[in-house]
């Protein structure tokens, strides 16, 4: 089994619907990940010891999901080396989901969480891809493939539609 690059972590197990698409993601890219439930709140000491640790195993990213007060993707950024990739999640007990996006993106200075969209795990797993590629050009190879497969989706789309005669090229 090759060693994680990406570590995909989520506060509670109702956050997996959502984290999957990441994983989903990451395996079409052919990226080694883990993924794991961490709890801020809940077991603070798990999320100390994997936030000091991932890095001496060979994690180089980290994609932390979280709703409600999502305190986990902070929490990682201020204990880890590594960067974070926080995801937002519209769980039961959120504000609709803003209460996630504001405690994931309001980080104070020195503690940078990169945030992406309200349950947007698949773009946390094309963003570290992306990161992971500026050393490793196989992977960036990887991610200009994705981006002519989405290039390529759109073009299909817009031939299914009828428009032929379009001033687009193709």
């Amino acid at each position: 089994m090759k060693t994680p690059l990406v570590s995909i972590v989520m506060g509670s197990e109702s956050d997996l619907p959502i984290m999957e698409e990441t994983a989903k993601i990451l395996d079409h890219l052919e990226v080694a990940y883990e993924i794991n439930i961490i709890s801020a709140h809940r077991a603070p000491d798990l999320l100390f010891d994997f936030a000091q640790n991932a890095h001496l195993r060979g994690v180089k990213v980290v994609i932390a999901g979280a709703g409600g007060a999502a305190h986990l993707p902070g929490m990682v950024a201020a204990i880890s080396p590594l960067p974070v990739i926080g995801v937002p999640i519209k769980s039961s007990n959120s504000i609709d989901g803003w209460d996630s996006v504001l405690s994931i993106l309001q980080m104070p200075s020195g503690v940078p969480v990169a945030t992406v969209a309200l349950n947007g795990a698949k773009n946390a797993g094309i963003l570290a891809v992306q990161i992971l590629s500026a050393g490793d050009e196989s992977l960036r190879d990887l991610i200009i493939s994705y981006k002519k497969e989405l290039k390529e989706a759109v073009i299909q789309k817009a031939k299914r539609l009828g428009n032929s005669k379009t001033n687009l090229g193709f």
